[in-house]
């Protein structure tokens, strides 16, 4: 089912595109790598409000607090890289060519399907942060967890219910998640994570937690809330 992906604030989106148009800041020597050798144009898409867990609670009814803590850090968006994007239509289109005139027509149709569309044409992401004189550009990232956030996001497309997609953080845990949210209206920036949402924990997951496996939040958070409280030190008793 398609995902309710929410609009940015324009501030933010309007400070992404400031930075991608600033050519030190994308081909700089400080820019991450992959930015530095996109093929062409990079394009923000699929904004994602990024919030972090500040405090687990117990989702229990009875508890005093049955929700976590949550707070918005920024929106991500991920960066489209045009330049590929032709380059795989181009080899698509090119490989389709060979394919039917060798009479083989299914694999021509196989490779098309993974051509501009696929997740290697994504080169980063960039992330908005929100400030005392408003939203500003925060930086551009590179890494695994930029692909492991389209795959998860490519997961969430064909579950049987919509939800608001967002990415959702455990500093203590260094963690990162695809948080989706059942209630596609909510305001995208508030709000804390129903027990019926659903995690995906986007790879490399820590030691245990298998990434891109869907977690409800009412059974995901006790696994996590044992990994964050330590053991009382023993008491010396005098000998």
């Amino acid at each position: 089912m398609p995902l309710h992906v929410p609009p940015a604030p324009a501030p933010a989106l309007r400070s992404v595109l400031t930075a991608l148009g600033s050519p030190t800041a994308v081909r700089g020597t400080r820019a991450p790598v992959a930015l530095r050798h996109a093929q062409g144009p990079l394009r923000p898409e699929l904004p994602l409000p990024a919030h972090e867990m500040v405090s687990v609670a117990p989702c229990d009814p009875g508890a005093s607090r049955t929700s976590p803590l949550t707070r918005l850090t920024g929106w991500r968006f991920l960066l489209r890289d045009a330049g590929a994007d032709l380059a795989g239509a181009e080899a698509t289109e090119t490989d389709a060519t060979h394919a039917a005139a060798a009479g083989t027509e299914g694999a021509a149709t196989e490779g098309a399907s993974t051509g501009a569309g696929g997740v290697g044409t994504h080169a980063g992401s960039a992330e908005a942060v929100l400030t005392a004189d408003g939203w500003a550009f925060g930086q551009f990232r590179q890494g695994p967890y930029v692909l492991s956030t389209v795959r998860a996001l490519r997961q969430a497309q064909l579950l049987p219910t919509a939800y608001q997609p967002r990415l959702l953080s455990f500093p203590e845990l260094y963690m990162l998640t695809l948080w989706l949210h059942r209630d596609v209206t909510a305001d995208p920036a508030s709000g804390s994570p129903a027990p019926s949402d659903l995690l995906i924990p986007l790879a490399p997951a820590p030691p245990g937690i298998p990434a891109h496996q869907p977690h409800r939040v009412d059974a995901l958070l006790p696994l996590l809330t044992r990994r964050l409280v330590r053991p009382a030190p023993l008491l010396r008793t005098p000998a």
